[in-house]
């Protein structure tokens, strides 16, 4: 049983900055890819971004392509997303998943965190 636990959310204004932190319980996080996603209210869940086992490789959407970045240090089993140029349609809660396979469908990931709340205020 893995678990992912999500941190740093908060209150942002447009412009600015805010990462966040995904720490996950085990050995086995630098076997995994990892994914952030995020969920807005009444919309469904939206890739944001992954990055591969070693950190060498990462995929974005489109919607935050330039202004996220995603990171991990497989030592401290901690996945990161650095979050700039925030906007109000940022606002959503941010989840971190273990991925069985690189990729940005939903469908590959198997564990969850619970999601920490970001708010993009203009």
């Amino acid at each position: 049983q893995v678990q992912l636990v999500a941190t740093g959310g908060g209150l942002a204004q447009a412009g600015g900055s805010l990462r966040l932190s995904c720490v996950a319980s085990g050995r086995t996080f630098s076997y995994y890819a990892m994914g952030w996603f995020r969920q807005a209210p009444g919309k469904e869940r939206e890739f944001v971004g992954t990055i591969s086992r070693s950190g060498g490789n990462t995929y974005y959407a489109d919607s935050v392509k330039g202004r996220f970045t995603i990171s991990r240090d497989n030592a401290k089993n901690t996945l990161y997303l650095q979050m700039n140029s925030l906007k109000p349609e940022d606002t959503a809660v941010y989840s971190c998943a273990r991925a069985t396979s690189y990729g940005g469908s939903p469908d590959l990931y198997d564990y969850w965190g619970q999601g920490t709340q970001v708010t993009v205020s203009s």
